[in-house]
């Protein structure tokens, strides 16, 4: 599944169809493609995972899911989802995702200070929300998306061996101080994940997810599915500790 710094290269590689007029829409989204036809696309935004094409009175909302794609002014061997065409013979084509109308105003619709990657994150707002959760373990915590919009699970397991905590702490057992660092880093690891994938070297910088050996004690990493969302953990037994 994309996360945040995904569809921001997303965002910015479409970028030159915002102010553009659709000409016509087509695909196999279960929408109503007809009211697509000459509307002004007013800007391209994104809140964590979702790429949101918005228009005077309604925006579309994109989720890539686990397997969707993109294509900008050429097709897949596949019908697609949505293709938006315009008038100088230029497409944009998404596939295998989730489409739907978000009605009236965008920012009716979401909390932008969520966002781990916009210009309106807050930070306190974040550990309010926490510290609301005492029960809750950090491997659950950081993929919630009312608090962390855009963090996913590579960015949970790099974070928290960053900052060498358990995915099975529990939130309210963590200081204030650890509480802060899981904060910072959750928003600090998304921009470094977004320059590492403009660049190509991602994967190159990934110290926990998917490896096998803990880059510090040398000893295997433990791999499982925790927490209630039982999504895959990477983690090291000796450094990252368990608070509660």
């Amino acid at each position: 599944m994309p996360e945040g710094p995904s569809i921001r290269i997303l965002q910015e590689t479409a970028s030159s169809f915002s102010g553009k007029t659709v000409k016509s829409a087509h695909g196999n989204a279960k929408l109503d493609m007809s009211r697509l036809a000459n509307q002004k696309i007013k800007a391209l935004r994104t809140w964590g995972k979702h790429f949101l094409i918005v228009f005077e009175h309604f925006t579309i909302r994109i989720h890539l899911l686990m397997f969707g794609s993109y294509r900008m002014n050429e097709r897949k061997d596949a019908i697609p989802r949505l293709c938006l065409s315009f008038e100088d013979g230029e497409e944009l084509n998404f596939y295998t995702c989730s489409i739907k109308y978000l009605e009236g105003d965008i920012n009716d619709q979401y909390d932008w200070s969520a966002d781990v990657m916009s210009d309106n994150w807050d930070a306190a707002a974040a550990r309010k929300k926490l510290r609301a959760n005492p029960s809750m373990f950090v491997c659950d915590a950081l993929l919630e998306q009312d608090i962390f919009s855009g963090v996913g699970n590579i960015i949970k397991n790099e974070v928290l061996f960053r900052i060498r905590l358990h995915p099975l702490s529990t939130v309210g057992n963590l200081s204030a101080a650890k509480l802060s660092e899981l904060v910072v880093q959750a928003r600090q690891y998304s921009f470094e994940f977004l320059e590492w994938k403009k660049a190509f070297v991602l994967k190159q910088h990934w110290l926990a997810h998917t490896r096998k050996i803990c880059p510090r004690c040398h000893i295997p990493f433990m791999k499982a599915h925790l927490g209630q969302k039982k999504r895959r953990a990477f983690y090291c037994e000796r450094c990252q500790k368990k608070y509660g």
